[in-house]
């Protein structure tokens, strides 16, 4: 997907020369509930530096410049957009960006108005963001002894007064966000070409991430984890190239028929690639060679079939097409250096 241009033609250029700034301008009705390391020290397990859940409405605006961390945002209901050097993207419920570290951005709510600002907007850097949340927590204090204190929060990010609503015209954005450390499990990020995905769900890790901020039980964030493991690695998942569905879809069709004799002549009319081009492609997907691959796959589900049955092994030979159990035997050897009876004999003492 390409960016989408919400403001005039040549929007993209005028985002280039955008002066980007560390800012956060957030009004009286937005609502942030912050994950750190301090209130769910699992976190870290996932190189997760800060996250939070932020029902927002009216002001709205947050910016980066150069941030060290990548950045997700993701839309559970109502509309933002992200400004980057690059473009300016729409990001309506159910859409989620990736945005990679050292990437200057700004995010708004939808129809947010730069011009109504206040001039003395707070610009603070992202790790200070925490602050505004103790100023909106600040709000359960009791006025009386709210009106004791001469200290004020700044215009921008002033905790609401209890006789204050929101206007019926004001648009609510509800969010979800996570701050990833610049390491190598989130690196691919800087090779993503299209930031936004639309139609994802990821209500689940909305619930995982709402569980997290909530549960006192470091055992039950625990469990929380993988689940914000699962959804992440799933976004976060590159793209992959027309080169790389096609063997995909040719080695899920080998792992269907293990018994079929494949050689390079049937999986080149299987994929419609040349024998040098497919074997340049598996070097590069796999480091093995077709047939390397082929033989892989077999091994993999000659052993599984080892442990989880009591099947003869002549038999599993020649369920991973081989039809000869010495050369299966001596096959099976060589990739895992021991013969397939005495592998099953270790297993079962396991």
């Amino acid at each position: 997907m390409q960016p989408i241009n919400l403001a005039s033609s040549g929007s993209q250029n005028v985002h280039a020369q955008r002066t980007f700034r560390d800012i956060v301008n957030i009004g009286p009705h937005c609502l942030e509930r912050f994950i750190d390391s301090t209130n769910a020290p699992e976190i870290k397990a996932l190189d997760i530096e800060l996250a939070g859940c932020s029902n927002l409405s009216g002001t709205y605006q947050v910016g980066r410049v150069t941030p060290p961390n990548h950045t997700i945002f993701y839309s559970l209901k109502g509309s933002g957009k992200i400004l980057t050097p690059s473009g300016e993207y729409a990001l309506p419920a159910s859409s989620v960006i990736i945005l990679p570290a050292h990437q200057s951005f700004e995010v708004q709510i939808e129809y947010f108005d730069e011009t109504s600002a206040t001039p003395d907007a707070t610009e603070v850097t992202k790790s200070e963001a925490s602050e505004v949340q103790d100023r909106v927590n600040a709000e359960k204090v009791p006025r009386d002894k709210k009106e004791q204190s001469s200290e004020r929060a700044p215009a921008a990010v002033q905790a609401p007064r209890a006789n204050q609503a929101p206007r019926a015209d004001q648009k609510q954005w509800d969010i979800i966000w996570l701050n990833l450390s610049d390491c190598p499990r989130w690196q691919h990020f800087f090779d993503v070409a299209h930031p936004v995905q639309h139609n994802i769900e990821l209500s689940g890790l909305h619930h995982a991430m709402e569980l997290l901020y909530l549960e006192t039980n470091s055992q039950h964030r625990q469990a929380v984890i993988p689940i914000i493991q699962q959804y992440l690695q799933h976004i976060a998942t590159p793209v992959k190239s027309t080169h790389q569905v096609r063997l995909s879809a040719l080695f899920a069709a080998v792992e269907k028929q293990l018994q079929f004799n494949w050689d390079i002549d049937a999986l080149v009319d299987k994929v419609h690639y040349s024998a040098p081009h497919l074997h340049r492609l598996c070097l590069a997907q796999f480091g093995r060679s077709p047939m390397q691959h082929v033989i892989y796959l077999r091994m993999v589900r000659a052993k599984n079939l080892l442990i989880s049955t009591q099947w003869p092994i002549a038999y599993i030979a020649n369920y991973v097409g081989y039809s000869n159990v010495f050369t299966f035997s001596k096959r099976f050897k060589k990739s895992e250096g021991m013969p397939p009876s005495e592998f099953r004999q270790r297993q079962s003492l396991h």
